[in-house]
């Protein structure tokens, strides 16, 4: 390998939304992450949904009675 091509592998310190914090090596010292297996919904078995303003509804209300693809 060339000498002095190659960055910097330094630990780092990876922190996540949910206040968890993980300790590994990287060329970066310090990551922020949204989301992490102590907060994600496939690790965790909840499930999150953040309905802002009923848009959700809305959308089902919306298109309740669409028949697509059908005569």
């Amino acid at each position: 390998m060339k000498d002095k091509i190659h960055p910097k592998y330094v630990d780092c310190e990876i922190t996540c939304l949910c206040g968890n914090v993980i300790q590994t090596r990287s060329t970066r010292d310090k990551l922020n992450v949204e989301i992490c297996s102590n907060c994600h919904p496939f690790f965790t078995g909840q499930q999150k949904i953040v309905d802002t303003a009923g848009r959700v509804e809305r959308f089902r209300r919306r298109y309740e009675n669409v028949n697509y693809g059908k005569k």
